[in-house]
């Protein structure tokens, strides 16, 4: 048996990893140089509303290697095969926080694996693990079979809150060949495992609009795609974007992922996003 092991990073409800038996590893969020309470670390919630209006932003920290300790220590005595289903290495580190945890670990088989993205695929590939490590496949045959997706990973959303915009992401868009001015609403795509421009457009309906045009273009009209939507303090926008979705891809189904402090610190309340796996 294989034991799946996932981090607040998927956006993943507490609730349904407690059901399915998936070890939840949290994210660390700082606020003002201290860590913020386990509610908020634990990453169920958006970041307080005194970190959204202070002129110092939170920061974020990859989980110490000690937090898998028990994960693993179980996973020993239960004689089962591990694989963590990490976030990006380029944005996090997350990867190299479970390889140091694997170190003190040698009788145990731990797979580390660097998906190269996050939220909404991340939890995408966590699910479908799950799935695999429940039909038998062994730790070997996941690990290829998550690195088989990960490059057909697409993740599309706009720049999100203009103040923090412009100071998580500005540098990408002053080296980018892309121009904007104060009213233009930046696209960011997740392309080899870390945030870049994609394009800009002049509005924020419009960039969604583009966010449309670009799903059904280039997202497999079927389950396979594994088509998901994530938010951070735009729920009513989210379930009316996955509604939109589920009419012009002709799916029952859309899951809306609300997006954890870690990820919010970087993109802001009011962000948006939709991610899917390319045929």
């Amino acid at each position: 048996m294989v034991k799946i092991v996932a981090d607040t990073t998927s956006g993943l409800p507490r609730e349904m990893l407690k059901s399915l038996g998936i070890p939840l590893i949290p994210q660390i969020v700082l606020l003002w140089g201290r860590l913020l309470p386990g509610r908020y670390r634990a990453g169920y919630i958006h970041v307080p509303a005194e970190a959204q209006g202070s002129t110092e932003l939170p920061k974020t920290a990859a989980p110490p290697p000690a937090l898998y300790h028990p994960i693993f220590e179980q996973a020993l005595r239960d004689g089962e095969d591990v694989v963590v289903v990490a976030p990006s290495a380029k944005v996090s580190g997350t990867v190299r926080s479970a390889e140091v945890a694997a170190q003190d670990f040698p009788k145990l088989k731990v797979n580390v694996v660097d998906t190269q993205t996050i939220a909404g695929n991340l939890a995408s590939l966590v699910l479908q693990a799950h799935e695999w490590a429940h039909q038998d496949t062994n730790a070997d045959a996941i690990v290829n079979r998550l690195n088989e997706w990960i490059p057909r990973g697409k993740t599309l959303f706009p720049g999100g809150h203009p103040r923090i915009f412009a100071k998580r992401w500005s540098h990408w868009w002053r080296q980018s060949s892309l121009r904007r001015d104060a009213s233009d609403q930046a696209i960011l795509c997740l392309r080899n495992g870390q945030v870049e421009p994609f394009e800009q457009q002049r509005t924020k309906r419009r960039a969604q609009a583009r966010l449309l045009e670009v799903v059904e273009a280039e997202c497999p009209h079927g389950t396979q795609s594994h088509l998901c939507v994530m938010q951070a303090g735009a729920a009513q926008e989210a379930d009316a974007l996955a509604a939109e979705l589920r009419s012009r891809m002709n799916l029952t189904y859309i899951p809306v992922y609300e997006l954890p402090p870690a990820i919010v610190t970087h993109g802001g309340p009011g962000l948006l996003a939709i991610g899917f796996f390319v045929a």
